[in-house]
C-alpha cells in the first residue's frame, strides 16, 4: 500500500486565502464591482466560523464568470498567481512537500481552490495529482456551475477516498496539512493529521484530539526560481 501526503493550499501552502486575494486582483484590473469583493469577504468571514453553504458561495461567486473563455481565466490566473500569490509560500511547508516527495509518497493538493491556482502552484512545488474544485466548461467557454461534489467539507472525504481507491493509498498512513476547522472529517481519517496555523476552533478541537500543531511563519522565506 502506497502513503499519501495530501496538502490543503490556503492558509496551509500560502499563508493567504486565495479568495480575497483573487478579489483584490480582479478590482485591480477592474473587472469587478466592490459589492463582488464585499461578497466574497461575506463569504470568507463565514468559512472562518465553520458556517459556510458551499454550494451557494461557489453559485454566487462563479455568476460573473459564465460565458468567459477558459484560457482567458486560466492566463490572468498564472499572472495572479506570479504577481500577488506566490510570494506568500510558507517555506516550512514547502520544505514538506519535497521531504514527502524524497521519500516516495504520493502528494496531492486536496483543496476547494479550483485548478486555476492548483495549476501554476503544483507546477511550482513538483505535486503530481491535484483534487480540487472544478468548474464546467462547454465550447471552451464556462457556464458558471461546478462539478459536484465541491472538493470542500466532506466533498474532499469523496476524492480523498477515490484517489486512495485508484492509487491504493492507505489512508491510515497517510498525511493531511491543514488549516481549517472545514477539514476536521478529512484529517479523522489519516493516521498523521498535521494542523497547519489553525483557526481558532480547529486549535481547540487539535488539542483536545492530541493532533500535532505547526505555527509556522513568513519571515523565512525560501528562494524559489522565478
Amino acid at each position: 500500500m502506497a502513503v499519501a501526503a495530501f496538502f490543503d493550499v490556503d492558509g496551509t501552502l500560502i499563508a493567504k486565502n486565495s479568495g480575497p486575494l483573487y478579489m483584490k486582483f480582479l478590482r485591480q484590473r477592474g473587472e469587478i464591482r466592490r459589492r463582488d469583493a464585499l461578497r466574497t469577504l461575506y463569504f470568507y468571514l463565514r468559512y472562518r466560523l465553520n458556517l459556510l453553504d458551499i454550494e451557494r458561495a461557489v453559485e454566487r461567486s462563479s455568476a460573473w464568470i459564465r460565458g468567459r473563455l477558459e484560457s482567458d481565466i486560466a492566463a490572468d490566473c498564472r499572472l495572479w498567481y506570479r504577481d500577488m500569490v506566490r510570494q506568500y509560500l510558507q517555506p516550512e511547508m514547502v520544505r514538506r512537500v519535497r521531504v514527502h516527495r524524497e521519500q516516495g509518497h504520493l502528494v496531492a493538493l486536496l483543496s476547494s481552490t479550483t485548478n486555476y491556482l492548483a495549476d501554476p502552484l503544483a507546477e511550482e512545488l513538483g505535486i503530481e495529482h491535484l483534487l480540487v474544485s472544478r468548474l464546467v466548461v462547454r465550447d471552451g467557454r464556462f457556464t458558471g456551475e461546478a462539478h459536484h461534489p465541491i472538493c470542500y467539507g466532506k466533498g474532499k472525504l469523496y476524492w480523498a477516498r477515490r484517489f486512495a481507491a485508484e492509487h491504493e493509498v492507505d489512508l491510515g498512513e497517510s498525511f493531511f496539512y491543514s488549516d481549517s476547522v472545514t477539514d476536521v472529517p478529512m484529517l479523522e481519517i489519516v493516521g498523521h493529521p498535521q494542523v497547519v496555523n489553525p483557526d481558532p476552533l480547529l486549535r481547540r478541537i487539535a488539542r483536545q484530539r492530541g493532533w500535532q500543531v505547526l505555527q509556522l511563519r513568513l519571515d523565512d522565506r525560501v528562494a524559489l526560481s522565478a
